[in-house]
């Protein structure tokens, strides 16, 4: 970190430098602030022989009043960026910037004197002014510029101040609001460590701030990632950004991450719906799988259709920096566990082809090696980076080990205390993790923000029918996702798509006994409406629907049913004629969201 140059007042009223030495640095205040046309500058108080009482630019205010506050705070000593740095010096300048987050870490004090915001004096403090100074702070250039991203986050006692010189708050209670104008999580304003958010969570803090110099938009990124580099202005924001990126990969990922990095493979995961919500069975996954020193696990129980999948995929998509390789196994049974490690084995020897572990077992033959195989691979001292998501493990084992459509879990988990692992099931015996019980949406809101995603339509939070849906719904994330991919498709209005809804209801009450729960017959009711539209457009594809399902969410193609032409079902028939009908029966059930098409498979 550079040696930092201060501000004293001395007892005559005189500003005075403190020059850097490599003694002690005294506690100091520090202030934050957005530039105008008239600042002073190191040249200004370098030009009175580095001592004087007055400088007769409008910026000279705002160090008096940094100066008065430090005094009033017990400081002799503050810093501020306009005059405290020789900016015609290169070096001293890209010294500075890349100690800038630490010095505002440092300081005893932080005070944000915002321009643009004027309080009325305390004699009149009445609640119409309270609330005007309220809507200026929530408006304040301060909160749009980059630099003040980490003045905000570095320092933890952080006193904001009107034009005036009036305090507004602090850090500490204008949190909520604070957190509402920027986004930025309420961890993050009060001091938590800013290694346990993401990268890319602390990026998108910054999106919207601008910079005068396009490169700075890159600079005031420096400290938040606890990086350093060479300032290079010229460069262009896309070439300093790309610097950035390779500092950050160097300094979070290390030596080894490129040994064992493996691409992550979207077409192996689920297809993600809009995610809503979740926001604190998230921040606990994080905690949770934040170290990977050795092994952790988390298992996501809920029930069928609550989220489970979507809150693993919605992390893995927040923090897939963090691992080397993330891995998405099917653990529904054990002969899809089994396939699931083989394509992790082809993964792995594409990434790395002289693997020594995997490159000399068949991939087709026996499944029970290549499973030893991977865990083998997994083991690997120095592999402790990777992540292992087992969806749908609702059938553990507990008794009878011939019974195929069980697991027992503890077969596929490597025996190394390292790797990170996310269990999604609907059984509550599972016991390998740390459990978070996913639970129904408790908010309205959230329940029609997933209705206005998927369906596309504007204005459903303000609809009388949308709103009686999602009550009905009762919270579930997948009832309502496909209730919307319906919608979608379709001019019923909400409240049509109610009485249909209702009335599959009660035909269901009456046929379908053995789903006893609610939120069974929920999910099966948005069901069987989507399946009955799709009925009435294409007779073929509803019945291939239904083939489809004793597949167990395996791929099909054309040419896995081109054979079927001798069939006695003339839809069937009509499907396996040619390309064209097969791929208007598939579109169809693409629509209403109950299948992904897989270009690669033709």
């Amino acid at each position: 970190m550079a040696l930092i140059r201060l501000l004293q007042r001395k007892l005559d009223g005189a500003i005075v430098f403190r020059e850097p030495t490599s003694d002690p640095v005294p506690a100091y205040a520090i202030l934050s602030h957005t530039w105008g046309k008239e600042e002073v500058t190191f040249q200004d108080i370098e030009a009175k022989g580095g001592k004087c009482k007055s400088i007769s630019k409008a910026g000279w205010a705002k160090i008096q009043f940094c100066a008065e506050q430090a005094t009033a705070d017990g400081l002799q000593y503050f810093w501020v960026d306009t005059c405290c740095i020789d900016k015609r010096n290169a070096v001293e300048l890209g010294a500075a910037i890349n100690s800038m987050f630490r010095w505002y870490q440092n300081a005893a004090r932080c005070y944000v004197y915002l321009s643009d915001v004027s309080k009325l004096s305390k004699s009149d403090n009445g609640a119409g002014g309270e609330r005007a100074w309220e809507k200026a702070f929530r408006t304040s250039r301060w909160f749009t510029r980059g630099w003040t991203l980490q003045e905000l986050i570095a320092p933890r006692l952080v006193d904001f101040f009107s034009a005036e010189g009036q305090r507004l708050g602090s850090k500490l209670s204008l949190t909520a609001e604070i957190h509402e104008i920027t986004g930025i999580p309420e961890k993050a304003l009060q001091s938590d460590a800013l290694s346990s958010f993401s990268i890319r969570e602390r990026r998108s803090w910054a999106e919207r701030r601008t910079t005068t110099i396009e490169e700075d938009n890159v600079y005031c990124l420096l400290g938040i990632f606890d990086v350093s580099m060479a300032l290079i202005y010229g460069e262009r924001r896309d070439q300093a950004f790309r610097r950035l990126e390779e500092e950050i990969h160097k300094l979070y990922k290390g030596a080894d991450f490129e040994q064992y990095a493996v691409k992550l493979n979207l077409r192996s995961f689920p297809e993600a719906a809009q995610f809503v919500a979740r926001e604190e069975e998230l921040s606990e996954m994080h905690e949770l799988l934040y170290d990977y020193s050795s092994r952790a696990a988390v298992v996501l129980h809920g029930l069928g259709g609550i989220g489970k999948t979507q809150l693993a995929m919605e992390y893995i998509r927040r923090h897939k920096e963090k691992y080397t390789a993330i891995f998405w196994l099917n653990a529904n049974d054990e002969d899809s566990l089994q396939l699931s490690f083989r394509d992790i084995a082809k993964r792995v020897l594409q990434s790395h082809p002289s693997t020594r572990v995997l490159s000399s077992v068949d991939l087709e033959g026996d499944l029970d090696r290549v499973v030893s195989a991977v865990k083998a691979w997994l083991d690997l001292q120095g592999n402790a980076r990777w992540l292992l998501i087992f969806d749908n493990y609702d059938n553990p084992r507990i008794s009878n080990k011939s019974d195929r459509s069980t697991i027992d879990i503890r077969q596929y988990l490597p025996e190394s205390d390292q790797g990170l692992i996310i269990i999604t099931t609907r059984s509550a015996r599972v016991t390998q993790g740390r459990r978070l019980h996913v639970q129904k949406l408790a908010g309205l809101e959230d329940g029609l923000k997933i209705l206005s995603n998927t369906s596309g339509r504007e204005g459903v939070a303000n609809d009388p029918g949308a709103r009686e849906l999602v009550s009905k719904l009762d919270g579930l994330p997948l009832a309502l996702s496909t209730a919307g991919a319906y919608l979608e498709h379709v001019t019923d209005s909400f409240a049509e798509y109610l009485r249909l809804y209702e009335a599959s209801w009660l035909e269901l009450q009456t046929t379908s006994p053995t789903l006893s729960s609610y939120e069974d017959r929920s999910l099966y009711t948005t069901w069987q409406v989507t399946f009955d539209q799709i009925r009435k457009q294409n007779a073929a594809s509803a019945q291939f629907l239904k083939l489809w399902a004793y597949f167990d969410k395996q791929d099909v193609w054309f040419g896995l049913i081109q054979h079927a032409r001798s069939t006695d079902d003339e839809w069937i028939r009509k499907l396996a004629e040619n390309k064209v009908s097969f791929n208007k029966a598939v579109r169809l059930l693409c629509e209403y969201g109950l299948a992904h098409p897989e270009p690669s498979l033709g």
